[in-house]
């Protein structure tokens, strides 16, 4: 760690001294470069939580800080700003020392106070690692979205002449980092409210027969419409936009024209900012002009799809062609540590899927299931929450060790998982069921004697079956469904994943 008081010393001698040294961030980094100038509009106006790392080219500590820095920033991209101001500019000295900055490389998160009026700022006393960035970030992003009750549900609806409103009906009670964005890029637009599957009136009220299922009112007497794209983040802003216009950020640079046409206003704010004289403005009005029109969002926040029965988990993650799945058995999604757990590996999958990189599936399956309880009696695990990697073709299983289900821990097993680092275990025998291959439309073949003497081999030799109440042929009978609408793929196995830098995304709500 570096000494506060010797860079500080560092900062006065050089306040006197011309600029010699580079920016850390080119133009094409994911970090926002930001300047004295700049820094109101793009970041203290933004409706978007920031973090600012104040730094000097020079600094050895900064340059360690960018590969982590600049990850983070691609795995914030569109749900929070990570930005940077080199104080070893002239022009941003005076502000540096405005901004309380007595050391470098120096951090400090900006969250948008609700209301309107200056941002709350504090510094970022966390670990210098990107999980640690992002996980901190997520933490203070403002969330909009409104909790819709049976109880509550009459004074949702009572303005509904006045404002747009769109509703989420999910099985989860947590909101999610996509529902979060969307509540910030449409405030004082359209409400985004949330409703959970056990609010009974409201689901009969609008016909909800899956979840999740989004419906946008448009106000006045137009009926509501429902959402049957997919769950990214660019098709949804869309499908709001027939009700209003989102919000840009940032804001559009005020001036003393006349505005004849959204487009003239449009066009003055471009002209505005590609004429700065900084290079960092220059970078943000490249892309801010993205995020106005379909930002991208990251947070560990969307729910992971779960398994409710034993035949789906037999057909999941089971079968003697099954690929690698991460299981966390839960007593119940509202259990505190059960959330954190859920929430990291939703962060997860979220950020994996954003990037488009191939990743197994990630599934929650409570403990009321009567196959995870076999399951687990069988692989020797008792604690209140168990995450588990296993891969019933190649044979092998892998059990996340620890208490802490931190984001940052569970990316570090999931990270050795898919580098094929770390030691295996091998399945008891009886696990894994032989599957049946789908009936084509000419024939319907009779299940094979392998499957029913594999079956029936499961059932002698295994004192604790995992899932006594199914067969291999219960599995392969099991109606055709979507595990989930998240956009990884389960074929890729974890020897062949990339080592490429990771973005959190997640297509399941």
């Amino acid at each position: 760690m570096h000494h506060p008081t010797l860079c500080a010393v560092a900062v006065g001698v050089l306040s006197a001294l011309p600029s010699a040294h580079a920016a850390i961030y080119t133009k094409k980094s994911p970090v926002l470069q930001v300047d004295a100038k700049d820094y109101d509009r793009l970041i203290a106006k933004s409706n978007y939580t920031s973090i600012v790392e104040f730094y000097a080219p020079w600094c050895g500590h900064c340059q360690n800080l960018k590969p982590a820095y600049e990850k983070a920033a691609s795995n914030l991209a569109g749900l929070a700003k990570v930005a940077a101001v080199n104080c070893d500019d002239d022009a941003n000295k005076p502000f540096c020392g405005t901004m309380g900055v007595q050391g470098f490389p120096t951090l400090k998160i900006v969250r948008p106070k609700k209301g309107g009026g200056r941002p709350m700022v504090e510094d970022y006393q966390g670990q210098r690692t990107a999980a640690a960035i992002v996980d901190a970030v997520v933490q203070k992003i403002n969330n909009n979205v409104v909790k819709v009750e049976d109880k509550n549900l009459d004074k949702f609806l009572a303005d509904k002449n006045e404002t747009a409103k769109a509703i989420l009906f999910t099985e989860k009670g947590t909101t999610s980092a996509l529902m979060k964005a969307l509540a910030i890029d449409f405030l004082d637009v359209i409400t985004v409210g949330q409703a959970r599957n056990k609010e009974v009136n409201a689901v009969k009220a609008f016909g909800v027969e899956k979840f999740p299922t989004l419906v946008l009112l448009p106000g006045g007497d137009a009926p509501g419409i429902v959402y049957d794209g997919e769950i990214k983040k660019d098709a949804m802003v869309k499908f709001l936009s027939q009700a209003g216009t989102p919000n840009p950020d940032p804001a559009p640079v005020k001036t003393k024209a006349k505005k004849d046409s959204k487009e003239k206003e449009s066009s003055t704010t471009k002209s505005k900012t590609t004429t700065s004289q900084s290079s960092s403005a220059t970078s943000e009005s490249q892309t801010s002009t993205e995020t106005q029109q379909a930002p991208v969002i990251v947070e560990a926040a969307l729910p992971i799809p779960a398994i409710h029965t034993p035949e789906k988990l037999i057909k999941e993650c089971l079968t003697d062609k099954s690929h690698t799945c991460v299981l966390a058995f839960v007593p119940s999604s509202e259990d505190e540590a059960a959330k954190k757990a859920l929430d990291g590996l939703s962060a997860l999958a979220f950020k994996h899927s954003q990037s488009k990189r191939h990743l197994f599936p990630f599934f929650e399956v409570p403990k009321s299931n009567t196959g995870s309880v076999s399951l687990l009696k069988a692989l020797d695990l008792s604690g209140d929450i168990e995450i588990i990697a296993i891969n019933a073709r190649r044979g092998w299983w892998r059990h996340f060790q620890g208490a802490d289900f931190s984001q940052a821990s569970l990316e570090a097993w999931i990270d050795a998982i898919r580098m094929s680092e770390g030691v295996k275990k091998t399945l008891p025998e009886g696990i894994v069921a032989i599957s049946v291959d789908e009936p084509t439309p000419e024939a319907t073949p009779e299940p094979t004697p392998e499957a029913t003497e594999s079956a029936s081999s499961e059932s002698s030799e295994e004192p604790t079956p995992v899932i006594p109440e199914a067969s291999a042929n219960a599995a392969a009978s099991e109606s055709t469904e979507s595990t989930s609408t998240q956009t990884v793929e389960p074929s890729v196995e974890p020897e062949t994943a990339a080592e490429t830098p990771v973005k959190h995304e997640h297509e399941e709500l």
